[in-house]
């Protein structure tokens, strides 16, 4: 009786102990989940960069950065509560909003952004021996819009019906990522991808330098009817010798990618999430071309309307970029 009675009252202490050790290290730890895009593609080593930053220099955070098929899967789990960080460009961001597009019957206006972060371009990649020069000579081919439900998916669905195209019964499609557009290409058993990151990109270089790839501009007239129909979308250039063996310029859209947040995050940690990142930017500017020379005021440029969040607003005031 004396043994369990002993067995039981140390027990008892054990757990006491262990309690107290795990409030001690853990009761002011706020955990955040970053879904990212595919690790071939810009965002993913800028997202780790970014949530390194912050866990080092936030008391209490701790930010997580995962992998993810991109903008339209990190809207999806940030409103279903797997995730509070992600990034998506502006134009998916409207569609959960209102409910539209690839979020019908999905509308979600719980997100808010942290800051815009610079601009997507959409990048048609093909092989040289693939045959097409424009938009309209991927009717016949073998094509990768992108993965099921990406942001790519979105974009050459919207471009490639604004150039005339049943999508996506006018060629056949391959719903892969980046990665494996890559070896598909370069095994000539897929004729182009659709790619939107900022640049360069790495799946662009590998493509082009080894599977002799080309990338292709989408028509003047295609870039006027979606800029005028949409306010996200900018006419851009991707210069001559952005990539390897590239020497000439690519016309195109872009749209601007932004971080965002939910809601429910607290104005505090907004506060300071958006402070950190601002205040070490320079910093982040080795780990993607695409991050070089970005100006505090583009921070709120380019929003499409879109709500920022109030601790981020808090800090662009006391900075003088907003009213």
């Amino acid at each position: 009786m004396k043994r369990i009675l002993s067995m039981a009252l140390a027990f008892v202490l054990l757990a006491g102990v262990l309690a107290g050790c795990g409030n001690g290290g853990n009761e002011d730890v706020t955990h955040l989940k970053f879904p990212t895009a595919s690790t071939t593609g810009a965002i993913y080593p800028i997202g780790a960069a970014i949530s390194n930053l912050w866990n080092e220099n936030i008391e209490g955070l701790n930010v997580s950065v995962e992998a993810s098929n991109g903008g339209v899967q990190n809207l999806g789990l940030v409103a279903q509560g797997e995730a509070q960080i992600g990034v998506a460009v502006t134009n998916i961001m409207t569609e959960q909003k209102n409910g539209t597009g690839v979020f019908e019957g999905k509308q979600y206006d719980g997100i808010r952004v942290l800051t815009a972060l610079y601009s997507n371009y959409n990048q048609v990649v093909v092989g040289g021996d693939s045959g097409i020069e424009s938009l309209s000579d991927i009717r016949g081919k073998v094509f990768a819009p992108g993965a099921p439900g990406s942001t790519p998916e979105v974009e050459t669905n919207i471009h490639l019906t604004a150039a005339g195209l049943n999508y996506p019964d006018d060629f056949s499609p391959q719903f892969v990522g980046f990665t494996e557009s890559i070896d598909l290409i370069r095994n000539k058993q897929l004729d182009g991808a659709w790619l939107q990151a900022g640049i360069p990109t790495s799946a662009v270089s590998e493509i082009l330098s080894t599977a002799n790839g080309r990338l292709v501009s989408i028509d003047e007239d295609v870039i006027a009817q979606l800029t005028e129909e949409y306010p996200w979308y900018n006419r851009a250039v991707i210069p001559a010798g952005t990539y390897e063996n590239q020497d000439y310029d690519v016309v195109t859209t872009s749209i601007v990618i932004t971080i965002f947040v939910d809601e429910s995050l607290p104005e505090k940690t907004a506060y300071q999430m958006t402070k950190v990142f601002w205040e070490n930017v320079e910093s982040l500017a080795t780990t993607h071309n695409a991050i070089k020379g970005l100006e505090l005021e583009q921070a709120v440029q380019n929003l499409a309307g879109l709500p920022l969040h109030e601790g981020s607003e808090r800090y662009y005031r006391e900075m003088g970029i907003m009213d």
